[in-house]
C-alpha cells in the first residue's frame, strides 16, 4: 500500500511538472530514468509505476526504443485528461495566435504573390492538393493537421522574408490548439475547404490584394466556429 501511494504521488509530482509548472513541453521527452529518478529521490521501480500511471490517463506516451514523452495536446483531450479550466486557458490562447496570423498572415501571403517562383508556387499548390485530399478523407485527422501546416506554412516561406518565416511556430500551434479545442472542426472543414481553393486561386493568379482578403476570411471563419471573441481584453 506504501508502494502504491508513493507511485501514485509521484505521479502527481510529475503530472504538476507537466500541466502546471510547464516543465516538460507537449511532445518532449523526459530525461532517461536514472536521472528522472534522481531528481525525484526516488526508485526505478517507483518511477515506473508512476509512468504507468500517467500514461494510462493519456499524459505521458512510451515510445519503445527512443524513451518516454510527454503526449501532445490532441491526444491528452483524446484521454479526457484536459478539464475546463485548461479549455478556457486554450481558447485565450488562440485568441492570441489568431490576432497574431492576422496580423503577419494575410501581408505574407500578399508578398509569396509577388516573390515566389514559379517552382514554389507549383510546390504550394501541391501542397494545397494534399490538404485539400484530408480534409475529405479524414477532417479530424493527424494527417490533415501536418498537410494544413504545411500547406499555410509553405505559402510564408514563399513571401521570402526572414522576419515572417520565424512566425512559422505561431502557425504551427495555432493549427495544433484547434485540433486539440476539438469543437466544431466539421464545420470549420467544410470552410476551410472553400477557402483553400480561393487561397490557390489567387495564388496562381498572384493577385496580392484578392489573397490577403482570401485569407483574412479564412482564419475569420475558424475564429467564428470556435466561438472566439477577438475583442476581449
Amino acid at each position: 500500500m506504501q508502494k502504491e501511494n508513493l507511485s501514485q504521488r509521484t505521479a502527481d509530482t510529475l503530472k504538476t511538472q507537466i500541466l502546471e509548472e510547464k516543465k516538460y513541453g507537449f511532445g518532449e521527452k523526459l530525461p532517461n530514468e536514472n536521472e528522472l529518478s534522481l531528481s525525484l529521490g526516488i526508485s526505478r521501480t517507483t518511477l515506473r509505476e508512476a509512468i504507468r500511471i500517467l500514461t494510462s490517463e493519456g499524459i505521458l506516451e512510451v515510445r519503445r526504443g527512443r524513451g518516454t514523452f510527454v503526449a501532445g495536446e490532441l491526444d491528452r483531450l483524446a484521454a479526457g485528461s484536459v478539464n475546463m479550466q485548461e479549455l478556457i486557458k486554450m481558447k485565450v490562447t488562440l485568441r492570441d495566435l489568431y490576432e497574431a496570423r492576422m496580423i503577419f498572415e494575410p501581408e505574407a501571403a500578399a508578398l509569396a504573390c509577388k516573390r515566389a517562383t514559379d517552382e514554389e508556387i507549383a510546390e504550394i499548390l501541391k501542397l494545397g492538393e494534399e490538404c485539400q485530399r484530408q480534409v475529405q478523407l479524414d477532417p479530424q485527422g493527424k494527417n490533415r493537421i501536418a498537410s494544413e501546416s504545411a500547406f499555410h506554412g509553405a505559402i510564408i516561406k514563399a513571401a521570402h522574408n526572414d522576419f515572417l518565416s520565424q512566425f512559422m511556430p505561431t502557425l504551427t500551434r495555432t493549427i495544433e490548439q484547434t485540433f486539440a479545442l476539438n469543437y466544431n472542426l466539421d464545420v470549420i472543414a467544410q470552410d476551410a475547404y472553400k477557402d483553400h481553393i480561393l487561397i490557390m486561386d489567387f495564388l496562381k493568379k498572384r493577385d496580392g490584394q484578392a489573397i490577403k482578403s482570401a485569407v483574412t476570411i479564412h482564419l475569420h471563419h475558424a475564429v467564428l466556429h470556435e466561438q472566439i471573441s477577438l475583442e476581449e481584453s
